[in-house]
């Protein structure tokens, strides 16, 4: 077995692609972690915001949760409906394109794409947050250990779906396990001490209120960040074919087993949170934790558990960013099968994976986290906006697609609830986007156009081809003549001695191009009537002409290209073939030890020539 089939599996053959389907047990982890883990930064993105507040932030953090758990069912409902109508997937940008049109369509496009990658980037830092609150001292390697995990992820995912699931189950269920311990244990002690629980770790006291009252604008800026809890929910029907059959009902239930566990945990924190008295710390603070880490240890103290539980959330958290590696591949296939991306992301890997999603999501992932230094905190106000935006093209595009429905029982029932979610979370990326436009949510507004733009771009390019390429009309044999062959040699050798035999068979016109310097020992002419013409004329063929073009500068490349194009010029309706002969070494670093010319001259006949110059390679192989 070779490095590559051990480090991320043999290749896998189409046929075996139902094998590599999952079910339940594998979707929660595979497309859930995202929204899950949500819940570790959300009610703390929120809480955050209500520091100003001091002690008293506590207080409001259970009607803010409680809020955006309401719009999390609305969501939750008006996916259910999205999965049963997309049984192929039914992602935001299938749905707006083709209920609203390709415009709502690429604007759901660019904001998810945004969206994923700002996932990954969110989800790896919160799991180093979460390592960086247990042990201190390694906060100073915080980037670092981001793009570490970065790695590994990717990985992991390019091992197929199957397998990346089977590898998250544990670190998933060890995650969710330890929150619900705690926040059943909470819960009880809460209950039992009449909602006044005396933490077996006091949690380091509130900042000092700068702010008396909540305002209007400081509700908004926490709801918005608290609602950073809500991405990561449209995963699942975005990747409806993952799962084996029957595909709706799978991804139905895996759903909503992973929107109840996630009501749990987001009302058991927020309330906890109250109930112990616990707030946000400022996230600059040499002393730093997280509000996890802090509720944990008042629940339970710093003994086994607590570090059992942070490991769990470091785990969970940071592999949380597979979520976005499970659907962003998928997406761009979606898109650039309608000529908005590079096509090469239509194309399946060895493990029957969309690798080159992988392979792009991983490069915009690590430069987000260099740029931002992997700080959680800087990276939260960029968040969401792409999620609520596609949430509501989404719904919008539902309700257009059940009015078409006619014959449909229930479809203005079904329109009404995609209806109702569209508005909420309309009204929520509008609340979301002023709320966090100053702290970098601009950012994000303004990729998303510029994404639009790129893909327009795309797009125009691939028409142009389209049009250019199309030709209906029977084989042309009108005017066929033989190529004008162009043969550089620097030297005869056995590689320009097969480029020859080759031009022999091509044409009975061939150009022998050699370009002399001054201080270049030996001179092709020396050996040319030898080596060359004599075999030809023994042969009787048709002999080739030896052009030799003086380099008083020891210029190769110019005087080339200036005769090819001159020699394409002088000779319209005629193609001229330029034979490269190539030496094609044994390993890739041993390219480094041989002049790189032939690819350079490569490189300007394909730029500066035109459809009548047709380059050959002519390669020898050591």
């Amino acid at each position: 077995m070779s490095l590559t089939d051990s480090i991320i599996g043999k290749p896998l053959a189409t046929s075996e692609e139902r094998a590599e389907h999952i079910g339940i047990a594998a979707g929660i982890p595979i497309f859930g972690l995202d929204a899950l883990t949500s819940a570790a930064y959300g009610p703390e993105a929120a809480m955050t915001l209500l520091i100003p507040l001091g002690i008293a932030g506590a207080d409001h953090i259970v009607p803010i949760i409680s809020a955006i758990l309401i719009l999390l069912v609305i969501v939750f409902f008006s996916y259910r409906q999205t999965i049963a109508a997309y049984p192929g997937g039914g992602g935001s940008y299938t749905v707006a394109t083709e209920n609203l049109g390709n415009g709502p369509g690429l604007l759901a496009a660019a904001a998810l794409m945004i969206d994923y990658i700002l996932t990954a980037a969110v989800g790896i830092s919160a799991g180093i947050t979460a390592l960086t609150s247990a042990e201190p001292k390694l906060a100073p390697h915080t980037l670092a250990l981001c793009l570490v995990v970065l790695a590994i992820l990717a990985i992991v995912n390019m091992r197929g779906v199957k397998d990346t699931g089977a590898a998250f189950i544990l670190p998933t269920f060890m995650f969710v396990g330890t929150l619900l311990i705690v926040i059943g244990v909470g819960f009880y002690r809460t209950h039992i001490s009449g909602g006044h629980p005396i933490p077996v770790l006091t949690p380091p006291p509130a900042l000092p209120a700068t702010v008396k009252y909540l305002g209007i604008w400081l509700l908004m800026k926490a709801f918005a960040s608290g609602c950073a809890a809500m991405t990561g929910v449209e995963a699942v029907s975005n990747g409806v074919m993952a799962f084996r059959e029957p595909r709706s009902r799978n991804a139905q239930a895996t759903l909503t087993i992973i929107i109840a566990i996630l009501i749990v945990l987001l009302f058991g924190i927020a309330y906890l949170s109250k109930a112990y008295g616990i707030t946000a710390m400022e996230p600059t603070d040499a002393n730093y934790q997280s509000v996890l880490s802090i509720l944990v240890s008042a629940v339970f103290g710093r003994k086994w558990f607590y570090f059992m539980t942070m490991a769990s959330v470091l785990a969970a958290l940071s592999l949380s960013a597979n979520t976005a590696f499970a659907d962003f591949p998928r997406l761009a296939r979606a898109i650039a099968m309608r000529d908005y991306l590079p096509h090469v992301f239509i194309l399946r890997g060895r493990r029957l994976l969309y690798s080159h999603g992988i392979y792009a999501l991983t490069g915009f992932t690590a430069v987000i986290l260099i740029l931002f230094g992997g700080v959680t905190d800087r990276l939260i106000p960029l968040y969401a906006i792409g999620a609520f935006l596609a949430f509501t093209l989404s719904q919008a595009g539902m309700v257009v697609h059940w009015l078409k429905m006619e014959k449909h029982p229930g479809r203005l029932w079904h329109a009404f609830v995609n209806g109702f979610g569209a508005l909420a979370t309309g009204i929520t990326t509008l609340v979301v986007l002023v709320a966090k436009f100053v702290a970098g949510a601009w950012v994000t507004a303004l990729l998303v156009p510029v994404l639009i733009g790129i893909m327009l771009v795309v797009k125009r390019h691939y028409s142009r081809i389209k049009r250019e390429m199309a030709d209906m009309t029977p084989l042309n044999l009108v005017n066929l003549q033989e190529p004008i062959v162009v043969i550089p040699m620097a030297r005869w050798d056995r590689i320009t001695e097969k480029a020859m035999r080759f031009g022999l068979l091509l044409s009975k016109e061939i150009k022998v191009v050699h370009v002399h310097s001054d201080d270049e020992e030996g001179h092709l002419d020396e050996i040319w009537d030898e080596q060359v013409m004599a075999p030809i004329k023994k042969q009787g063929l048709q002999e080739p002409e030896l052009v030799t073009i003086p380099s008083s500068y020891r210029f190769i490349i110019n005087p080339l290209m200036d005769y090819i194009l001159e020699l394409e010029e002088k000779n319209p309706g005629r193609k001229v073939a330029v034979l490269l002969p190539e030496l094609v070494v044994r390993h890739w670093w041993e390219n480094a030890l041989h002049n790189q010319r032939v690819q350079l001259l490569k490189l300007l006949l394909l730029v500066k020539g035109n459809q009548r110059i047709v380059v050959v390679n002519i390669p020898w192989y050591l």
